[in-house]
């Protein structure tokens, strides 16, 4: 499991490389959750559950 902000920031870019719509279709509102994620404010599934609850509201 990822500890470190560097840790965390490589596995993102991990799965963005294997997912590219991570990466491309990440709206602001993602690109702010990965931020969090890779500072360690969030844990990767909080990160999908805000954006899931987000995109049913849309």
């Amino acid at each position: 499991m990822a500890q470190t902000p560097a840790q965390r920031a490589w596995v993102l870019e991990q799965m963005q490389d294997v997912i590219p719509t991570l990466k491309t279709k990440a709206t602001a509102y993602a690109r702010q959750l990965y931020a969090q994620y890779v500072a360690g404010e969030l844990n990767w599934p909080q990160v999908r559950q805000a954006i899931d609850a987000a995109t049913k509201l849309a």
